[in-house]
């Protein structure tokens, strides 16, 4: 596990989006590839979240001029932490469900063309607004788990959530940005997708790196840089 200095970071919209175009652009092949294994990994049930981190370890492995192999994809050291991430999320589901159950009664009483009870409608923005917030401000924990090597997820949750601090809104058109980009691979007829997706985590994988450098204790690095030398 890396020393973290837990702080707001400085969000580079822009470099990691034209930064991740030229990682993938340069190792198409090989991202690719990864991106497809990571595909597979994730039909596994309870899978999928970990499959992400491991393309993450991919990049970082690749980027570092390591050797890299479908090993590397299908790893298992991080199932634990992933794995309660999910649970937690099955858990946030059902408590979400729990109020709608009252309100079936109240609109199945209700008139058609009167349409949704108000009621309802406004605990639906809510309910939305919530995970909105939730998953920004969890923006971080994938890189903190799997990059980080930060195994409790609480303590990866309040990481993220510092590292994430004035940066909701830069984070949530990031993310539409570079949602949309990698859509767009739905012109060739959903084929696309399987070349333009992979292109959006590898920008993820440059937002992760970009903030663990900034919150990786400096002085730390100071002093094995002058242990090397």
């Amino acid at each position: 596990m890396i020393r973290i200095n837990a702080k707001p970071v400085n969000f580079k919209l822009g470099d990691y989006i034209s930064n991740g175009y030229e990682f993938y652009k340069a190792n198409f092949g090989s991202l690719l590839g990864a991106f497809l294994l990571a595909m597979i990994m994730s039909i596994i049930p309870f899978c999928g979240l970990l499959a992400v981190g491991n393309f993450y370890k991919y990049c970082r492995d690749l980027r570092a001029g390591k050797n890299v192999s479908a090993g590397d994809i299908f790893n298992f050291d991080d199932f634990t932490p992933y794995f309660l991430i999910q649970l937690v999320l099955f858990a946030g589901v059902m408590a979400i469900y729990i109020p709608m159950l009252f309100m079936v009664p109240m609109m199945a009483d209700r008139d058609p063309s009167a349409g949704l009870p108000v009621i309802f409608i406004i605990y639906m923005i809510f309910v939305y607004i919530a995970i909105l917030i939730v998953c920004l401000k969890g923006f971080y924990m994938p890189a903190l788990i799997s990059l980080g090597r930060i195994i409790d997820i609480k303590e990866a949750w309040k990481i993220s959530s510092v590292m994430t601090k004035g940066n909701l809104l830069s984070i949530f058109l990031y993310s539409l940005a570079v949602g949309f980009l990698s859509q767009l691979g739905i012109i060739a007829c959903f084929i696309g997708l399987i070349f333009t997706i992979p292109f959006a985590y590898a920008s993820h994988y440059f937002a992760y790196e970009d903030a663990l450098k900034q919150i990786t204790n400096d002085e730390i690095q100071e002093i094995g840089i002058k242990n090397e030398l």
